[in-house]
């Protein structure tokens, strides 16, 4: 398994927004989607602010691998279901990233509902 560089963990880190794009079964990338990004520790995760029925989230499960575009870094990655213990960590890289943009807004990628729609992204080669 690939891991993430130093450098690669510290701009997607940074990034306000993440460009996410799942590969589909002839293996060629669907439009990206902007959507926000979390790392804790180093390790990088997305989670959908609609709920596990927003289509960007449900191809992205059903492909299990697409690409990935922040801070400059642009890498072919695995999307990989979150270990439980991850979730309140997760939690409060989100709140401490983007509470600026107001709780409410927030409150959509955070708590028990947004647990089923967290996504670690690792890189491939």
């Amino acid at each position: 398994m690939t891991a993430w560089t130093a450098d690669e963990l510290q701009r997607i880190g940074d990034a306000t927004q993440l460009r996410v794009s799942s590969l589909r079964k002839d293996g060629s990338l669907r439009p990206y989607v902007t959507i926000w990004v979390v790392r804790v520790g180093d390790d990088i995760y997305i989670r959908s602010a609609h709920g596990a029925d927003n289509p960007w989230f449900r191809r992205a499960k059903t492909s299990g691998k697409g690409r990935i575009k922040a801070g400059g870094v642009e890498r072919d990655v695995t999307f990989a279901p979150a270990s439980p213990g991850t979730h309140q960590a997760i939690d409060t890289a989100y709140h401490t990233k983007y509470d600026r943009y107001g709780r409410a807004i927030v409150a959509t990628v955070v708590g028990e509902n947004a647990m089923t729609t967290t996504l670690q992204l690792v890189p491939r080669d």
